[in-house]
């Protein structure tokens, strides 16, 4: 009978760690630090499908397109232009072009979080701005 209950104890000890473990690591909301992480690659991912089709319409085309352009011709099939509060654009030179995803806001989001602006170009490589 003694082992039952501290058995019981020590359950009870490790399950109340381990709760408090997962509060202090996410916090409540819908803003919380992995919920931003996972719509941060989101972004990320959506800007090299955008680049992607850039240089796809550049081998069809011989020149750079806008976002629009990109969507109308068929290149790209993004239903939206942003993600969670981020808008998309693109700017197109003869010699290349510039896609960019910057945080316009969104309603709900808590302002205690840091929403970076991501850029890229022909290069491929995302850069990012505080």
């Amino acid at each position: 009978m003694r082992a039952l209950v501290s058995l019981v104890i020590v359950l009870g000890l490790v399950f109340g760690i381990y709760y408090y473990y997962l509060k202090r690591v996410q916090p409540a909301g819908s803003g919380s630090v992995p919920t931003q992480a996972i719509s941060l690659t989101g972004v990320q991912n959506d800007l090299l499908a955008i680049a992607q089709a850039e240089r796809t319409y550049f081998a069809q085309n011989g020149s750079y397109a806008s976002l629009g352009e990109l969507t109308t011709s068929g290149v790209l099939t993004m239903p939206r232009a942003g993600r969670d509060g981020y808008t998309y654009s693109v700017e197109t030179t003869p010699g290349g072009f510039t896609v960019s995803a910057r945080y316009t806001g969104q309603p709900g989001a808590p302002s205690g979080l840091h929403y970076p602006t991501f850029y890229l170009d022909q290069t491929m490589q995302i850069r990012q701005t505080d």
